[in-house]
């Protein structure tokens, strides 16, 4: 957890109340590491993590779809299947259970406290907790005997990158391009209908795993004098890409995502969340006809589209076995930000 915006990470004993009525208290089996837990987003003292996979320990009065030794995954967003956002098919944005960045449950209270002070939760989730409390609202079953990192790595991470693919460019065979860092949707491309995915990273350690995954075509801009948008236009005859995704959330990252994109019709989606909330972009790039959208979770409904993951994974129809990079203890968690930062490192879990 984190005390406040400028502290270290550390452990900390919790303790974490019985669940009222509609909440279900879960204990933790395994958790993984997305880059967004440390980015402070959440008010603090704060639980972190939001990636992880537990089963069901004890249930509120009211509640009835789950029992005591379910597997259970808890999502950021609802899917209350009745609001307009839902009904359309074409948004995962629930409105009766948002995404919530209070660090609190629906009544406004937390279940979680240390040293006598009341804890947030992080997006509803608080992973990082050997036990922690979700509202069923924010809670998917998992019917499925897939490994336990596995699901906790579809619980964000993978399903993001899959999502944000899924939902409209794999309908076309256009060139496609994760932007910087470690992409989010690498293992996303490999499944989805495009006959290119190119991608930008500095880091040449990842260039093997992109191949593994099918990557077309790797471009380190550390390499040339140009801008990432110049390079990708001469790569492309200058017409620029069709879809661009930026996995990193840095600002000056977004703005070349959009300039990366062909005029008249591409699309710059934004994957990755960063802490600055402001956002310059070139507005005559946006009227050449470019697009840029956000995404939260790919898109992905956490209870009509979830089930379909796991069933996949199961049948190693996805293969994420390559993905785990380290293994951590929950003693070394508070280090996992220079774990972060080997060159190496792609995806990190730790069990309860």
């Amino acid at each position: 957890m984190r005390w406040g915006p400028d502290e270290p990470l550390k452990l900390e004993e919790i303790t974490v109340n019985p669940p009222k009525a509609s909440e279900v208290r879960i204990k933790l089996l395994y958790a993984s590491v997305c880059h967004t837990d440390l980015l402070g987003l959440q008010r603090k003292p704060v639980v972190l993590g939001h990636e992880g996979v537990g089963v069901v320990e004890s249930l509120g009065s009211d509640l009835t779809g789950f029992k005591i030794g379910d597997v259970v995954v808890p999502i950021y967003i609802g899917e209350c299947g009745s609001c307009n956002n839902c009904k359309t098919g074409k948004m995962n944005m629930c409105m009766v259970y948002p995404f919530a960045l209070t660090g609190l449950l629906l009544d406004g209270t937390s279940r979680m406290s240390a040293r006598g002070k009341p804890l947030f939760n992080f997006f509803s989730c608080s992973t990082w907790s050997e036990y922690n409390f979700v509202d069923a609202s924010y809670l998917v079953r998992v019917d499925s005997a897939m490994e336990h990192p596995h699901v906790s790595f579809l619980t964000c991470w993978f399903s993001t990158g899959y999502g944000a693919l899924g939902r409209k460019p794999i309908l076309s065979r256009d060139p496609l391009w994760p932007s910087s860092a470690w992409a989010l949707s690498v293992l996303g491309f490999k499944y989805s209908l495009s006959n290119h995915y190119n991608r930008v990273d500095v880091n040449e350690a990842k260039r093997g795993l992109g191949e593994a995954f099918g990557m077309t075509r790797f471009l380190n801009p550390n390499k040339s004098d140009k801008s990432v948008p110049e390079l990708i236009q001469e790569m492309t005859g200058g017409m620029g890409v069709d879809y661009c995704f930026e996995c990193t959330g840095v600002i000056a990252l977004v703005s070349q995502a959009v300039d990366s994109t062909k005029p008249g019709g591409g699309m710059a989606v934004v994957v990755g969340a960063g802490t600055d909330n402001d956002l310059h972009v070139n507005f005559i790039t946006l009227l050449m006809g470019r697009t840029m959208k956000g995404t939260i979770f790919g898109g992905i409904k956490p209870r009509s589209d979830l089930p379909v993951l796991f069933d996949k994974c199961e049948r190693k129809e996805i293969q994420l076995d390559q993905i785990e990079s380290h293994e951590i203890s929950l003693e070394e968690l508070p280090n996992v930000e220079e774990i972060l930062k080997q060159a190496d490192c792609v995806k990190i879990s730790f069990k309860f």
